[in-house]
């Protein structure tokens, strides 16, 4: 996708990388699952989905990822699946912004810096191309989480 196959595609980008998981067939009525269990990736510092307190711990969350003038909207408090939707288009500009730079950073620096510099700097889009889509990824569950949805315990 980027030029020279696995060198230079970042890991977000790999195959098998941070795959969504499965969504349901539509045909349910209501979510599968129970309270208190959380999917793997789902994000640390947040209560499992209906264990008390869950959703102030994923608001608290999802605030600390989006600019800080997202908490002085009432609208955001009311209703904390309007705060993940926010969140997570806050968190995609992010991954967008992360591939767009990786993709474009050997033509935009080339007579800037330094090779050495310029391999660090792809490293650190690829770092934080990889944990903005992975935040990307457990802000989703969240979300479902908020509109109801419940997961079965891993054996």
């Amino acid at each position: 996708m980027y030029g020279n196959g696995d060198r230079d595609t970042p890991a977000w980008e790999q195959p098998g990388r941070f795959a969504l998981a499965p969504a349901g067939n539509g045909t349910d009525t209501k979510p599968r699952g129970q309270d208190g269990i959380a999917p793997a990736d789902w994000p640390r510092g947040v209560r499992p989905p209906g264990a008390p307190g869950w959703e102030h711990s994923a608001a608290a969350w999802l605030y600390d990822l989006c600019p800080p003038g997202y908490r002085s909207h009432d609208v955001l408090r009311r209703y904390p699946v309007i705060l993940a939707r926010m969140a997570r288009r806050h968190v995609a500009a992010a991954l967008a912004a992360a591939r767009h730079g990786y993709g474009t950073a050997r033509v935009d620096l080339e007579e800037a810096v330094t090779g050495r510099a310029l391999e660090e700097t792809l490293r650190m889009y690829e770092y934080e191309g990889s944990r903005a889509a992975a935040t990307e990824r457990a802000v989703r569950l969240v979300a479902e989480a908020l509109a109801g949805e419940r997961w079965e315990p891993r054996m």
